[in-house]
């Protein structure tokens, strides 16, 4: 008879908000949610009523521990794992903490606000053995996936250059009404927002940031004049309502971001790569193009893809259009699936996922650099590299190199006590 696989129990820690992500995971592949934490009790009230809902659905009577104090939830042993889904800021020690608390992590991207920051987990991780994966959730997104299997086909050659317009229309109700608006809290929009798009830069162009520069400034949310007061809690409901700009109110006291800036890229195999971000334009969309040696690939924007590969001397319609299926769940679609590859991966289950916490630390690298660049009068940084024992850990799919064997010593030939005579 089989064994019947163990049920992975998980906690999250935030589970307001971005928390919302670890419902997928509740009664999914053999996982549910047995523990939440967050400050505010309304957010936990509401967690409550969704475990609730759920057993009235499917008549079970599960049950679930409520805390404010993330340290008690990682202090409990019918905790396997973990989602932090915390505001950026408190990644890292929440992050740390549950490593050494021996729980599998899924940490909400960015990994953190600062290098430094992320080698910390990164190397807790690997002096722990406990499990690291990073919330990326474009890696899981149909259009992406799309653009990935066209640039690997090689129908457009190889690829030269990669430039992503970011079109952000909720910019002044998502990140300029709460903590995002503040350096101390995000080191920079272009690492909060842009964290995911340097990331699918860095993964369908097969390499790292080596070289940034960066330039941009705060140009609108600076003339805001309607801000809440600092012991208000910031409110970011988004409406096509809350247009233009600066004839809203509720903004944060302080802010100290940038909301436009764009940085330049050179990768370590040589492709040159352009991101740029904006927070007050009236429309909203991602916007890549990957340009080969035979031709490039755009996504018009989430719903499909253009393939040019003929050549015009005008701007072109696509030789090919791929079009996207309608997606159920968050994010396009891709909430449901990062946290089912979560589970997976928390359960030893398939194969590795593409979701890498070594290319999320880079992609962070790349937002920290490139923000100080930008407040650096356009000086060049070059990455720092990730420690050697630490690429080799999560190379090997976090697993600690088995030691190797020394070569054993043959025993010496005995003499031949009889002399040939």
């Amino acid at each position: 008879m089989a064994e019947k696989k163990k049920e992975l129990r998980i906690g999250v820690i935030g589970a307001g908000g971005r928390g919302g992500l670890s419902r997928n995971a509740h009664h999914v592949n053999g996982a549910k949610v047995v523990a939440a934490c967050d400050i505010k009790e309304e957010a936990l009230k509401r967690y409550q009523e969704f475990i609730d809902t759920k057993n009235r659905e499917d008549g079970t009577k599960d049950t679930l521990y409520k805390t404010d104090d993330y340290k008690k939830l990682l202090a409990r042993k019918d905790v396997d794992a973990v989602f932090i889904t915390t505001p950026d800021y408190c990644h890292e020690e929440m992050a740390v903490a549950a490593l050494k608390a021996g729980k599998t992590v899924y940490c909400e991207k960015p990994l953190a606000i600062t290098i430094e920051g992320c080698d910390r987990i990164l190397k807790t991780a690997m002096e722990t053995g406990s499990k690291l994966f990073v919330g990326h959730n474009m890696r899981h997104m149909d259009y992406i996936l799309k653009m990935k299997e066209l640039i690997d086909s090689g129908i457009i050659g190889q690829v030269q250059a990669c430039w992503c317009r970011h079109f952000i229309a909720y910019g002044g109700d998502a990140y300029f009404k709460d903590w995002h608006s503040e350096q101390k809290n995000t080191t920079g929009l272009l690492l909060q927002k842009g964290a995911h798009d340097i990331d699918v830069i860095h993964w369908l162009c097969g390499g790292y940031t080596q070289r940034v520069v960066g330039m941009g400034r705060l140009s609108v949310y600076n003339r805001t004049t309607k801000r809440r007061k600092p012991e208000e809690d910031g409110i970011t409901t988004w409406s096509n309502d809350f247009w233009p700009p600066l004839e809203q109110e509720g903004y944060s006291p302080v802010i100290d971001v940038e909301d436009e800036s764009t940085v330049m890229m050179q990768l370590d195999n040589g492709i040159v790569a352009n991101y740029m971000q904006c927070h007050y334009t009236p429309d909203a969309c991602r916007n890549y193009t990957f340009i080969g040696d035979k031709g490039r690939i755009e996504n018009l924007d989430e719903s499909h893809i253009g393939v040019f590969t003929n050549r015009y001397w005008k701007f072109g319609d696509p030789d090919i259009v791929y079009r996207m299926q309608p997606s159920v769940g968050g994010h396009g679609g891709a909430d449901p699936e990062i946290v089912k590859a979560f589970i997976k991966f928390a359960k030893n289950e398939g194969t590795i996922p593409s979701n890498s916490p070594i290319a999320a630390r880079n992609s962070v690298a790349t937002g920290v650099l490139g923000s100080k660049s930008i407040r650096n009068r356009n000086e060049a940084f070059d990455i720092p590299p990730v420690d050697k024992e630490v690429l080799k850990y999560f190379a090997n799919g976090q697993k600690k190199a088995a030691p190797k064997k020394s070569a054993a010593k043959k025993p010496a030939a005995k003499k031949d006590a009889a002399k040939k005579k």
